[in-house]
């Protein structure tokens, strides 16, 4: 069993409670023990796209969180707290409520790329201590601005106090710090009271499965129906046939000399099988990582 289940995570799990709720699944489904990993925290606050990947698919990880993020969220103006969504305290309030007019004007100073200051309560790392337990602890936590780009930002709906977008964005992009820079740039201050994420890279909800579907497949022995095999997360990579002899090479971490591939990425397969993400160069075939499938 190697692959993803794209959970559709509610709200109050945190992403490491979420991993643990797969393995204990495989448990329940009678699967040997696998590595199990997430592709890209989701905070207890936020529901939707959490890719859970098992056994060699967690070496590919790295590459979802590299990617790109899609989420729909509601700003709520008049108020904003200390760690920027409805869970924290109110340190600052304003009268101004923002007209649908005046939101829309605003929207095209945050699309493409921004400066942005991550929340105190985050998990990014300050002289080796995670900002939000120095936060917690009472320190002033200061980060400095990131350039993150905004692909899009769409306003849904709004209500007299209130705004829904959906946004597509970049990695490492803190929509918590979005709608606080949204909110001041409108002379107002404000915070994230919904928060669903709809894609993770190729994984959006009409692939994500409910917790209670997870453990009901589990108890029936059908886990593997829910299961969506290693390259699903490799859909933008070309696949490239190659014979069991050179798929052999490759498992030793060994150059294939005079592939006339264009350069850039490839999933080497063998019978269909995924073998490894090779890099195509004039010189050959790289092996960037293997898969022991």
């Amino acid at each position: 069993m190697n692959g993803w289940i794209v959970l559709d995570k509610p709200v109050g799990l945190g992403s490491t409670q979420a991993v643990s709720k797969v393995k204990r699944a495989l448990r329940d489904a009678g699967e040997p023990k696998h590595k199990v990993g997430h592709g890209g925290t989701l905070d207890p606050l936020a529901s939707g796209v959490l890719p859970i990947a098992i056994g060699e698919a967690t070496k590919l990880c790295g590459r979802m969180l590299d990617a790109s993020k899609a989420y729909e969220f509601t700003v709520k103006f008049g108020e904003e707290t200390d760690t920027l969504d409805r869970e924290g305290q109110i340190v600052e309030t304003s009268a101004v409520r923002p007209s649908r007019d005046q939101i829309e004007t605003v929207i095209g100073a945050f699309t493409g790329e921004i400066d942005q200051i991550p929340p105190a309560y985050s998990a990014l790392k300050v002289e080796g201590k995670a900002a939000y337990a120095r936060a917690r602890a009472g320190e002033q936590v200061e980060l400095k601005p990131r350039k993150v780009t905004i692909f899009e930002l769409r306003l849904q709906e709004t209500t007299p106090d209130s705004a829904t977008f959906h946004a597509h964005v970049s990695k490492g992009t803190y929509i918590r710090s979005l709608a606080r820079d949204f909110a001041h740039a409108l002379n107002t201050v404000g915070h994230v009271t919904m928060l669903r994420r709809t894609r993770a890279g190729p994984f959006g909800l009409e692939k994500a499965i409910s917790l209670d579907f997870l453990a009901e497949a589990a108890k029936a022995r059908r886990l593997i129906g829910a299961v969506l095999p290693l390259e699903a997360a490799l859909d933008d990579i070309p696949a490239l046939p190659i014979t069991p002899d050179q798929a052999q090479l490759l498992r030793f971490g060994q150059r294939l000399i005079g592939f006339p591939e264009k350069p850039g990425l490839q999933l080497a397969t063998e019978g269909g099988r995924p073998v490894a993400l090779v890099e195509a160069t004039a010189d050959g075939l790289k092996v960037v990582r293997g898969f022991n499938i």
